[in-house]
């Protein structure tokens, strides 16, 4: 066996069905090599899936608009909790290990089989359970009529606002350009605390994402511009999958194929991203897998900031948008 360098395999390296099938094969040829490759399109309809997830939200505010209780209910496939005995569920990550100081606050979940096989997905449950999370903190902020940034503040000490202070600034969250509106989403995630502003503008069903500004702590910065890179191509992989990354089944099987019914996102689409980085002299942190989870809530809560039409379901696809992108 000779095991190749990869670049890019992320989660799906982790499962070794295409291990098993090479073994089989090699027992057949009588000790010939054998060289087995998965061409895309049965590497996309035999995949491992990010898992679907749904979760169920009540939450509190009292007289003066403070959030007092959040209760939330997750529901969908999960892996083992991986030897943390006593700890939340693992995949009630993004919910359970959220920043805010909230009074009452209770997680619940239920790990149901779908029927579909799972793997895990850059930035595993952090990829998905922030939009879902930090959208209804987007919504908790409009019901207290308060400002979605300084809703989240309120609820936030230092060093954890830091990373939504700088934001904040670098977007100027108090003066967005004329006709363009921010959005904000922040949360810890491998040891690191992480954030994303988007801002937007859009006419009718056509949405232009303008800049994406992302910031975080990290710890101790040992490499910045491995940092910046980081989440450059975390953000670029999270907005691709948040615009276009359903994978829908029909008669059992995946629909999917190719690049040209689950298309990524072209060089020529990529907007202007200003990456920030927060002082820190903690122990260094996460900044792999952290980058692709914040950019959908964030890009979901500035198209409700700019039209009022709150977007509960990925991809957004799903809501007749469609999507550009503006380089300044």
């Amino acid at each position: 066996m000779h095991v190749q360098y990869l670049g890019g395999g992320f989660g799906r390296r982790g499962a070794a069905d295409f291990v098993t099938q090479a073994v089989a094969a090699a027992k057949t040829t009588g000790g010939r090599p054998v060289k087995l490759i998965w061409s895309r399109e049965e590497d996309i309809q035999h995949d491992w899936y990010r898992p679907a997830a749904a979760i169920r939200f009540r939450g509190g505010l009292d007289a003066a608009g403070k959030l007092i209780a959040l209760e939330c209910n997750v529901v969908t496939s999960s892996a083992p909790d991986f030897g943390r005995p006593g700890g939340p569920p693992f995949y009630t990550e993004g919910v359970a290990t959220a920043n805010y100081a909230i009074p009452n606050f209770r997680v619940t979940g239920v790990n149901q089989d779908l029927g579909v096989r799972f793997g895990f997905w850059r930035s595993v449950n952090d990829s998905h359970n922030p939009f879902m999370f930090e959208g209804f903190i987007d919504e908790l902020a409009y019901a207290a009529k308060q400002d979605p940034y300084f809703f989240r503040r309120a609820m936030l000490q230092a060093p954890r606002a830091n990373v939504h202070r700088q934001m904040a600034e670098k977007a100027r969250w108090r003066h967005p350009p004329a006709g363009h509106a921010f959005g904000i989403a922040a949360f810890e995630a491998f040891g690191s605390l992480i954030g994303t502003v988007a801002e937007v503008s859009v006419e009718g069903k056509h949405v232009t994402l303008h800049r994406v500004i992302s910031a975080i702590d990290c710890g101790v910065a040992v490499h910045p511009d491995n940092i910046q890179a980081q989440l450059e191509g975390g953000m670029v992989y999270g907005l691709t999958a948040a615009l276009r990354g359903e994978i829908t089944l029909e008669n059992g099987a995946i629909t999917q194929t190719n690049f040209n019914d689950y298309p990524m996102l072209m060089m020529g689409e990529m907007p202007t991203v200003e990456c920030y980085i927060v002082p820190s002299t903690a122990a260094p942190g996460g900044v792999g897998e952290p980058g692709t989870g914040p950019i959908a809530p964030a890009l979901a809560n500035a198209i409700h900031a700019a039209t009022g039409t709150r977007l509960r379901s990925l991809p957004l696809s799903r809501h007749q948008l469609t999507f550009a992108v503006t380089r300044t």
